[in-house]
Order: structure tokens, then C-alpha cells, then sequence
């Protein structure tokens, strides 16, 4: 099955999460069915100590599923394995109109660079990149022919990203 992906790629303090965020609302809002991946550096924990769940983990369980009438979640303890790779992790949603994924910034699907005054780095990724078809900035910069929108521009950012992954040709659900 091929899916529509779109990322947001930028240095850390960016604004990828908050133009993430602000893009799922946008396009969740004009009917389309979204599901995200969202890349972290670092150790994480979704779960606490305490619940039943962080138990069972900590007991040694590989996989530990968590269900009620609101929301399921399935936790996948590396254990000695190795971190899952992307195709890996895209094959594992369920079926969606579009996948949006922060971070991954050496993947191969068409993303976005976030650029920032207050980020860790002004290295431009684009430059190096040519994954990245568009940037989103909150100052004014100079590219070699890519879009750029204003980082707060959900609506425009959300109408290209819809535009050249294909949604805007398909019937909204």
C-alpha cells in the first residue's frame, strides 16, 4: 500500500511541534483522516511507575497493550533490539489519508523545513537536502526558487502540504 507522507524537519526550537500540531488541526478539521510519527532523540516513557502497565513492563514484558473505551496505545520495549526503521514504523499505522511525521530528517518523503530566530542552529537544511520542497520561517530568507510561507501561515502551509501530497485531488472522506 502506498501512503501520502509529508514531514516537518528542522533544529531543535524550530517550531516543527507547533506547526505539526496547528497543520493536524487544520487538515483534520477539513475532513481528511491524519495519523503522525513523531522522531525523539532521546529516551522517552509514555508510562508511568505506579500503573499496572509500567509493571508489566518493568517485569520484562516485550509488548504491553493498553485498551479502554476511549483509546488504545501498544508499547514495544527494544529490549537488545535495534530502533525500528521508518518504513517499519510506517507500515504499522493503520490506513489514513495522510501520514505527517516530525522529525527524520535523513528519510526520503517530501518535508518541510522549519526555521526560527530562536533555534538551535540557522544552518539551512534545505541547502543539503533535496527532500525539502518547501520552508516556513519566522523571518524573512532567501532560497533558490523553494516556497516559503510565514511559519504562522497555517492555512497556506496546510493548502500545499494538501496540494503536493495529492489530497486536494482526492474526495474528502
Amino acid at each position: 500500500m502506498t501512503r501520502r507522507i509529508f514531514g516537518f524537519t528542522g533544529w531543535k526550537n524550530s517550531g516543527k511541534t507547533g506547526l505539526t500540531v496547528r497543520i493536524v488541526e487544520e487538515l483534520t478539521a477539513r475532513g481528511w483522516r491524519i495519523s503522525t510519527i513523531k522522531h525523539a532523540h532521546h529516551a522517552f516513557d509514555i508510562d508511568h511507575e505506579g500503573t499496572d502497565s509500567f509493571r508489566h513492563r518493568a517485569a520484562g514484558a516485550t509488548e504491553v497493550a493498553i485498551v479502554s473505551g476511549t483509546r488504545w496505545a501498544l508499547m514495544h520495549e527494544l529490549r537488545d533490539e535495534q530502533e525500528p526503521d521508518f518504513a517499519s514504523v510506517i507500515a504499522r499505522l493503520a490506513p489514513c489519508d495522510l501520514v505527517i511525521v516530525e522529525g527524520y530528517k535523513a528519510e526520503n518523503h517530501p518535508k518541510l523545513e522549519t526555521r526560527r530566530r530562536e533555534s538551535n542552529s540557522h544552518t539551512p537544511l534545505a541547502e543539503n537536502d533535496p527532500t525539502i520542497v518547501a520552508i516556513a520561517s519566522d523571518y524573512p530568507i532567501e532560497t533558490d526558487g523553494l516556497p516559503v510561507f510565514d511559519l504562522n501561515d497555517t492555512g497556506a502551509i496546510a493548502d500545499f502540504v494538501e496540494g503536493s501530497t495529492g489530497l486536494s485531488e482526492l474526495e474528502r472522506p
